[in-house]
């Protein structure tokens, strides 16, 4: 019995030993005088299971039909059998304009063997680190090698640029596999769009440090474009330092593989310029607002030459022969008054 019914139980008995009152029974039951008599006609008759509800064990008004159920899951199995219930839920009602309760589709994936709780997690050791507070203050940067369109095209990389403040996508990008030229094409993207950020957060991958440990002041390309640019680039020490981006990472690598499949994408080509449409609804439903409403990008100058800064660049000595090295190759300058001035 419910401990509503347990209660009437305790009302009822006090009434039939005359210790209660009708009046003051229909006071403590919340009913009226011929609702207090039809319930102490029914428990001197059949004792209490006469409180107990006679809808318990029947199914409700409001149940979806067995054809439904078969409909939906029929569904899912073919076509987002490896769909989460929430994510399933939005396609169901999407493309094919059926609804119901994520929980519902839940618990019928669970008895159909489609869906497995997840265990609960074990509480994170690190130390969690505040957000940002403004937009641009802080842009967490890195690539993620996957099977991205699955069996369709090839295994790529997806180059994402991640707000601190709010969350946002500011660019993905697919790539053929992480490389300096595929940051700066990326980034163009970004300064173009955006503008200069105050600073980018990263790991420690050699294309945003030097990692042969001969320190001092060396540089990499990626890091001489940026500060030619004058933007910070700090190097995370472990991967839930950049926490922001790596659980956007996990989200893509489950959404967007599934949105890409239902759109047919298999290029990469194809990819990226179907990525626009899916950043907005990413960030429409991801993203969030600031601490504060100032942005702190910066409009790129007159003096930013993105195509002087963002390209590789190496130092040679041009030698009296108005020769030089690189890449295995030998170089003659044309002698002009100009190259003769770059000899040593």
């Amino acid at each position: 019995m419910s401990e509503r019914e347990l209660a009437r139980l305790s009302v009822l008995i006090d009434l039939s030993d005359d210790r209660l009152t009708v009046e003051a029974a229909g006071r403590l039951l919340g009913l009226g005088r011929r609702q207090v008599y039809r319930l102490r006609r029914a428990f001197a008759a059949e004792g209490p299971t006469a409180l107990v509800s006679r809808k318990r064990g029947r199914a409700g008004n409001h149940r979806h039909g067995e054809t439904f159920r078969q409909t939906i899951l029929s569904l899912v199995c073919a076509h987002y059998r490896d769909f989460g219930p929430t994510l399933a839920v939005e396609k169901l009602s999407e493309r094919h304009g059926l609804r119901l309760g994520v929980e519902t589709l839940r618990q019928w994936m669970i008895a159909e063997g489609l869906w497995v709780d997840r265990r609960h997690r074990l509480p994170s050791p690190h130390q969690p680190r505040r957000r940002r507070e403004c937009l641009g203050e802080l842009v967490q940067i890195d690539g993620s090698e996957h099977a991205w369109l699955e069996n369709r095209g090839p295994t790529c990389t997806l180059l994402a640029f991640v707000d601190d403040a709010t969350s946002r996508l500011m660019v993905l990008r697919f790539v053929a596999s992480e490389s300096a030229f595929d940051y700066f094409r990326a980034t163009r993207a970004y300064l173009e769009t955006h503008g200069k950020p105050v600073a980018f957060y990263s790991d420690k991958h050699n294309i945003f440090r030097v990692n042969n440990g001969e320190g001092g002041e060396r540089v990499t390309q990626f890091g001489r474009a940026l500060e030619a640019l004058n933007i910070d680039i700090i190097c995370a020490n472990s991967p839930q330092a950049k926490g922001r981006v790596e659980r956007a990472f996990g989200t893509l690598q489950d959404r967007l593989v599934k949105e890409m499949r239902l759109a047919g994408i298999a290029s990469i080509e194809a990819a990226n310029a179907w990525l626009p449409g899916f950043m907005a609804g990413y960030n429409a439903r991801f993203g969030r607002v600031p601490a504060n409403t100032k942005d702190l990008h910066r409009k790129l100058r007159a003096a930013d030459n993105l195509d002087e800064i963002l390209a590789w660049r190496e130092e040679r000595t041009v030698t009296h022969n108005l020769t030089l090295h690189y890449d295995r190759m030998m170089l003659i300058l044309e002698p002009t008054p100009r190259t003769r001035g770059l000899a040593r």
